[in-house]
């Protein structure tokens, strides 16, 4: 592990809203918060929105900045990215937001039933080639609907067609509502406050006019979801380090794309 990320784990250890579990805390058994989050880590009973796989965070920042009636929290296994936005939260004295460092997987150890009123999912990998992995799967979602209240939210900013027709497959395979629906935010009629906070990634997608993507839909009560049975194309491009491999038909060697 680099210098620099050691020091941004330690330095994140300081700061009193995040939190970074040891896996023997989390592992088949319930953290500690584990529906006491309003009470214990907040103080307050406003609602609590989570944002899962939140990069650097700048979109949980950006939403607490925007709604200081709700508490919000980033959960990501990479610390490093985590620290800017943890680092600006607590620079700026944000009191309702707050970061955990672990695995998607384990969420369910942090969080109790109906303690969620919201998810954001913000450019998830797509994971075009492992159902299992989609953070919109139904293996996914039947984890999220155990800590979701009912009727609950789950938001979905994307760059990828590929996610965002999957996601509408597995919402009309299980009769999910879908409350917004935009297949190009920015040029679409969409409300001002789903464009003006951008991630990272958001602007150099859009920087090089891919469309992007935002799906709202409401997850109910626990119940048995469907894979939806449906032969979705695959992204012209695929992420490659800091870059983005853009295909052409069938081209051997594909032109980078300077985008993440």
């Amino acid at each position: 592990m680099g210098k620099n990320k050691l020091q941004k784990f330690e330095e994140m250890d300081g700061f009193p809203h995040v939190i970074q579990a040891e896996f023997d805390e989390v592992f088949q058994k319930d953290y500690k918060l584990k529906g006491k989050w309003s009470s214990d880590f907040f103080g307050n009973l406003n609602p609590l929105v989570l944002e899962l796989g939140c990069g650097k965070g700048e979109y949980t920042v950006g939403l607490a900045r925007r709604y200081p009636q709700k508490n919000f929290i980033g959960v990501d296994i990479k610390g490093s990215r985590m620290h800017a936005g943890a680092s600006a939260s607590f620079k700026e004295e944000l009191k309702n937001v707050g970061f955990i460092r672990t695995h998607i997987e384990m969420i369910n150890s942090f969080f109790a039933s109906n303690e969620v009123d919201e998810i954001w999912l913000t450019f998830p990998d797509p994971q075009m080639n492992k159902t299992r992995k989609r953070l919109t799967s139904t293996r996914f979602l039947d984890l999220y609907a155990r800590f979701l209240k009912p009727g609950g939210q789950i938001h979905l900013k994307t760059d990828s067609w590929f996610q965002y027709s999957y996601t509408k497959a597995v919402c009309e395979a299980n009769n999910l509502a879908v409350i917004h629906d935009y297949m190009d935010l920015h040029n679409d009629d969409a409300p001002l406050e789903l464009k003006d906070i951008k991630t990272y990634y958001e602007e150099r997608f859009m920087a090089h006019s891919v469309p992007i993507k935002y799906l709202c839909f409401i997850l109910p009560e626990r119940h048995q979801l469907a894979e939806p049975e449906i032969d979705i194309p695959k992204d012209i491009y695929h992420n490659a380090g800091r870059g983005v491999k853009l295909y052409h038909n069938d081209e051997k060697a594909p032109p980078k794309l300077d985008v993440r």
